[in-house]
């Protein structure tokens, strides 16, 4: 199965009457994936507690909404964004909760109506992710996170990615056109055109494919990884200003890539592998975001969702002048 790239749609929370938006938007994104009635509800509930939360207790904020697409079970996924000053999670996890004196309906009753939940907060603010399935199913869930953001919420975004899963293990790609708008977002297609007829071939046969295909458009960087269940490895392939690493906690080892521009000043490459990575993070990035983080200054977060990772580091990392893509995934053993 294969995960398509898909910008991050943004409701901006800094005013009462952007709760009632971010029901609606959530709620229209639910109806294009077939949700039906009482899905399609909890989708708006969901929605709008998390974006009352945001400005009750940080005063604004935002809400992120990304589809979960699956032939048989898509799902919603729902981010709330903030800089505030955090907040206690043990205790806003109990039911009736609330730090401002209202009846609140409690986090631990946002749980139960998601499939999956989790949460940061520090200092530095809160991110709360919940993801509902289409009939509660959890079949399509993958611990898989991904944020994609074009510059000035342009329509054309020239950052792409893909995700492939089979028997045999996960392939992972980041692509990054050229400049930004529609000529840097064609380029990019066309890179993860090619990715997508052999997600699995040896990694510098794919980006020598990609290379073919971007051939006479404005090129870009790309980088590409390949995890087998069997082995425990990663093999992972560069060119260009991709950024990637394998994260466990306490330790951050970075990936290299190769200089270049896959479509124009390409080289063929050979690409890394590395050993016994189950249990670990892979962390991949467009030049959007800074490349000087590290999550051992966030306490506990390597430990939180992909989904709630690439959102934080998105939030305190974005560089605000470029198109910026945030993939990261778990690292685990084949999903049953």
């Amino acid at each position: 199965m294969t995960f398509p790239s898909a910008i991050t749609q943004v409701v901006r929370l800094e005013e009462q009457s952007q709760v009632g938006e971010a029901r609606r938007c959530a709620q229209k994104l639910a109806d294009s994936l077939g949700l039906d009635a009482t899905d399609g509800g909890r989708v708006a509930l969901v929605a709008t507690e998390l974006a009352s939360n945001v400005l009750k207790h940080a005063g604004h904020g935002e809400l992120h909404l990304r589809a979960l697409p699956h032939p048989e079970a898509p799902g919603v996924e729902l981010l709330a964004v903030d800089r505030g000053n955090g907040f206690d999670v043990h205790a806003c996890m109990a039911d009736g909760f609330s730090t401002r004196g209202t009846q609140g309906i409690g986090m631990g009753a946002l749980a139960r109506q998601s499939e999956v939940f989790d949460v940061h907060s520090d200092s530095r603010g809160s991110v709360v992710l919940a993801r509902l399935y289409k009939g509660r199913s959890q079949q399509a869930e993958r611990r898989l996170g991904v944020t994609q953001h074009s510059l000035h919420d342009d329509p054309a975004c020239g950052d792409a990615w893909q995700v492939s899963f089979s028997s045999d293990g996960i392939s992972v790609l980041v692509v990054d056109g050229l400049g930004h708008g529609e000529e840097a977002e064609k380029a990019a297609g066309f890179g993860c055109q090619a990715f997508g007829l052999a997600p699995f071939a040896r990694p510098e046969q794919v980006l020598e494919d990609m290379h073919q295909a971007m051939n006479g458009s404005r090129g870009g960087a790309a980088a590409l990884a390949q995890y087998l269940y069997a082995s425990e490895q990663l093999h992972f392939a560069g060119i260009g200003n991709i950024g990637a690493c394998l994260v466990s906690p306490g330790k951050t080892r970075g990936l290299a890539s190769h200089p270049g521009i896959v479509g124009a000043q390409f080289r063929r490459v050979q690409p890394f592998s590395f050993n016994d990575c189950t249990g670990q993070l892979l962390v991949m990035y467009s030049d959007g975001l800074q490349s000087r983080w590290n999550l051992i200054d966030y306490p506990g977060l390597v430990h939180r969702h992909p989904a709630v990772i690439a959102t934080v580091l998105h939030r305190d990392f974005c560089r605000g002048r470029d198109d910026v893509t945030v993939v990261v995934i778990a690292l685990e053993p084949a999903h049953v």
